[in-house]
């Protein structure tokens, strides 16, 4: 073990004298640069700041002279911060306040933020210290510096439940009606969190009711997390009307159906929804929204609007489930991420028992649903597009053992696939910042995995025709995800096999990278390390998908950024003789292009362009 790492151990462990030893005789600057190297992502300072031991932070702020701002990685309950400075991580430990004293009397600034703009003040608020917090707002820690996504330390704490800490900031002038970026305020954290006691604290501030981007108000919020005290406090408050008292009993009820699974319980809340819709006094009715065209993936059901139906549901738990999507829809609206979510979780209870078809009809009703109002790409689009994927895996494998009747049809895959080229469509096309190469990565990913399980399914000839024009639509946009991976890559890649959690399909893929090639994937393309497809096979020592690509014309000795070809690749990787002989493939053109270059003769602007780019494959 280097010092560098056991000086990183002995801080971790608090174990001062044995960094005393590990530093002994060290010069003032060689003392310095082992304070400030990081190992495993932070300094020695950073994790002993993180773990409280003040006699090693004292010792490396006087003695080492160690960098009281230099941020680094840091895990908290399974989870790295990057770019966490030490005070972020004193103060988000919640040790003894001397840690964070000694950081701040050493010129710590109190402000200095991670690289999701958390100050040390959010993250003592994250965690309820609320000694630490008074000490940070003492001395001039903002409570105003929100995160990347536009939430105070007055949102996060009443979020937490941390009503001390909420009291302390209201004390001190937070701002109670503040909005993060997608427009929630502290009290819809504070309704989905379910801490009345806050929720009344925060009124009493002049807490506003506003609609948050979605359309949600703080009462439907609480209705959503089935926090049934913050409910029932809103619903008599003098400033909510009738008909957001009946949107947010009505709305309970399809959450204890679903997230409380309460038949019983929903039933009393939309009874009393009904009721208050009907009073039977001078206050007239309110009658439900004209229904919609019926939605099949529902089963056509349609709400009820009488007291009798409501009455008829108890006898049909299946109904029940279907009007609780239904009223979630019509409340939250199509683009409220809980709408999908619960119509997703509905077809994946249909599919533990074993109907299939319920499950991918529902599936794919949220996923047009999804791709209409999310951003391209987005995690919740691409979750569902991998729940498909498991689910046409688990049942084509369990079919072909036998145990199961049910079938994947080509209809079902091919619309999915569609559906997920698509996708790759509005981001490349459509979006106006194009998503970063791991949505890309998983994107493409998923869409290998979907032609993986294709290729398992017999197909006439105008399937066969179908299935080809979408993989010719998908290598049209040249979509690149890690590394600069095209699809051709990511299919002769191991790494390609690691989607989900449950295993799809397997890759390097023959079959997938052979319908890529059939569908015009360029075989030379390069990566960003100037691999082709052919290196990348090479690597995972595959010379049967190699003789394939060189079948397609793949450039046998080009050479990657390392000047290596495929065949050394092989050579490296492979633990017998490889089955690829490459005086097979190498011509003369080759070995004095080859010869050039390691001879170093001038060539440019002496012959045509054409020869110039055959001479720098090379």
């Amino acid at each position: 073990m280097d010092i560098t790492t056991a000086v990183f151990n002995a801080a971790r462990d608090g174990k001062l004298k044995l960094i005393q030893k590990l530093l002994i005789n060290k010069t003032p600057e060689e003392l310095e640069a082992l304070a400030e190297e990081k190992t495993q992502g932070g300094t020695p300072l950073l994790i002993a700041s993180r773990y409280g031991h003040l006699e090693v932070v004292d010792y490396l702020l006087e003695h080492c002279k160690a960098n009281v701002e230099l941020g680094g990685s840091v895990n908290f309950d399974g989870e790295t911060i990057e770019g966490a400075p030490p005070l972020w991580a004193a103060s988000a430990g919640g040790h003894p306040p001397p840690v964070v004293k000694t950081l701040l009397k050493h010129g710590a600034s109190v402000n200095n933020a991670t690289l999701t703009n958390s100050t040390p003040l959010r993250a003592a608020c994250f965690d309820g210290h609320l000694e630490i917090v008074r000490y940070l707002v003492e001395h001039r820690a903002d409570m105003e510096v929100a995160n990347r996504h536009g939430h105070t330390c007055l949102m996060i704490s009443c979020y937490k439940g941390h009503k001390e800490i909420a009291k302390f900031l209201l004390d001190r002038g937070a701002d109670v009606n503040r909005k993060s970026v997608k427009g929630n305020t502290a009290l819809h954290d504070c309704a989905e969190s379910g801490s009345l006691d806050i929720m009344k604290m925060l009124l009493k501030c002049n807490a506003r009711m506003e609609r948050d981007g979605y359309g949600m108000t703080p009462l439907l919020a609480a209705s959503v997390t089935g926090h049934t005290n913050i409910v029932e406090y809103l619903a008599h408050q003098p400033r909510t009307s009738r008909e957001e008292c009946i949107d947010a009993l009505e709305l309970l009820g399809a959450t204890f159906v679903d997230k409380k699974r309460d038949l019983l319980g929903a039933m009393r809340y939309w009874r009393r929804a009904m009721e208050v819709r009907q009073p039977g006094d001078k206050t007239g009715s309110l009658a439900k929204p004209p229904p919609g065209p019926p939605i099949p993936a529902y089963g056509c059901a349609q709400e009820v609007s009488t007291a009798e139906e409501l009455e008829a549901l108890i006898t049909d738990p299946d109904e029940m489930r279907m009007q609780a999507l239904l009223v979630r829809e019509r409340i939250l609206g199509p683009s409220h991420p809980d709408t999908s979510y619960y119509i997703r979780y509905r077809g994946a209870v249909y599919a533990d028992s074993g109907n299939f078809e319920r499950c991918i009809s529902l599936w794919k009703y949220a996923l047009d649903m999804q791709q209409s109002n999310l951003d391209p790409l987005s995690p919740m689009t691409a979750s569902s597009f991998l729940s498909f994927a498991e689910l046409f895996s688990f049942v084509l494998q369990d079919r072909a053992k036998g145990t199961l009747s049910t079938r994947i049809t080509f209809h079902d895959l091919m619309t999915v696939l569609g559906k997920s080229v698509k996708e790759v469509e509005r981001a490349v096309v459509q979006s106006d910042s194009p998503p970063e190469a791991p949505q890309f990565t998983k994107a493409i990913s998923i869409i290998l995995h979907l032609i993986f399980l294709l290729e398992k399914l017999e197909c006439s000839p105008e399937q066969e025709h179908q299935k080809k024009h979408t993989v010719y639509r998908l290598l049209k946009l040249n979509p690149r995800g890690r590394s600069g991976f095209t699809p051709l890559h990511m299919a002769v890649d191991k790494e390609t096999t690691s989607v989900g959690r449950y295993p799809v399909g397997r890759f390097p893929s023959q079959a997938v990278a052979a319908l890529l090639l059939e569908c015009g994937a360029d075989v030379d393309s390069r990566d960003c390390e100037n691999n082709t497809p052919l290196h990348i096979a090479a690597h995972n020592d595959c010379p049967e998908i190699m003789a394939l690509l060189i079948k397609a014309g793949a450039h046998f000795d080009a050479t990657n950024s390392q000047r290596k070809t495929a065949y050394e690749l092989l050579d490296e990787q492979s633990s017998g003789h490889p089955a690829i002989c490459p005086l097979n493939y190498i011509t003369l053109q080759c070995l004095a292009a080859r010869a050039i270059e390691k001879h170093r003769l001038p060539y440019r602007g002496l012959i045509s362009e054409e020869i110039e780019a055959f001479i720098e494959l090379h």
